[in-house]
């Protein structure tokens, strides 16, 4: 499956969670990365985030897509990742 993942965390926490996502997904941009994940890298993923996240403080996001041909991707401006890895 392919997933979105995007957070608005406190910025004492936003370097842990963004080491965490790079594990496992590609950085797209501020506080977004997506990437193709099993259903237990997706739990892995989940639970690795609780451990460093405050849910009354920490907001996190995941778009999961079953179907990677339903979804179009268009991108204006500058990209960070080589479009060979993403949708």
């Amino acid at each position: 499956m392919y997933v979105v993942g995007v957070y608005d965390i406190n910025v004492k926490r936003v370097a842990k969670v963004k080491k965490i996502f790079q594990r496992y997904m590609f950085w797209m941009q501020n506080s977004t990365f997506e990437g193709s994940l099993t259903q237990a890298q997706l739990r892995e993923l989940k639970n690795a985030l609780k451990l460093v996240t405050n849910p009354k403080e920490d907001h996190i996001i995941f778009y999961i897509i079953r179907n990677e041909d339903v979804v179009k991707k268009e991108v204006i401006g500058d990209h960070h990742q080589d479009p060979s890895n993403i949708l």
